[in-house]
């Protein structure tokens, strides 16, 4: 390294994928919102049988941000996003460390619009009427996270 210059690292991160269920918008004590949501982003490659498979990737955003993905997006939103890749621990109610892997977005962009989305949702609803989400249910759990615990 030369003097006067410091290393250069890069936490950069660009997904675009479609939102496995509505956003989960929640707000701490102080009032400040936080959304998290799961993105199916489709592999660049497919497997043995020829099927694309996807991988689910956990992202958290913050503030307006997060209130405006909650109010615009739901469930099969096709979504660009860019963040950054953070991992954190804790310790669940049996004693075990726990640790988490998320994309914290700074932004993100809808890319396609409402009617077109709307419309596949409904082609998708015929086509498999009895098809459930393998995705865990987190809704109603609550989240304590003071200011001391946001990542900016």
């Amino acid at each position: 390294m030369r003097k006067g210059r410091e290393n250069i690292l890069i936490n950069n991160v660009v997904l675009v994928g479609r939102l496995t269920k509505d956003p989960d918008l929640r707000y701490t004590a102080n009032g400040v919102g936080v959304a998290s949501f799961t993105l199916a982003v489709n592999r660049n490659f497919t497997n043995q049988g020829g099927e694309r498979e996807a991988d689910f990737i956990n992202c958290v955003i913050w503030r307006k941000a997060a209130e405006n993905l909650a109010n615009y997006s739901r469930k099969g939103t096709l979504l660009g996003v860019v963040g950054r890749l953070q991992t954190r621990n804790y310790e669940n109610a049996n004693g075990q460390r726990v640790y988490v892997t998320e994309v914290i977005v700074e932004s993100f962009q809808l890319l396609e619009s409402r009617n077109s989305s709307d419309q596949r949702n409904r082609n998708t609803d015929r086509e498999y009427p009895d098809r459930q989400s393998n995705m865990p249910d987190f809704s109603g759990q609550s989240i304590d996270i003071s200011d001391d615990d946001l990542p900016f």
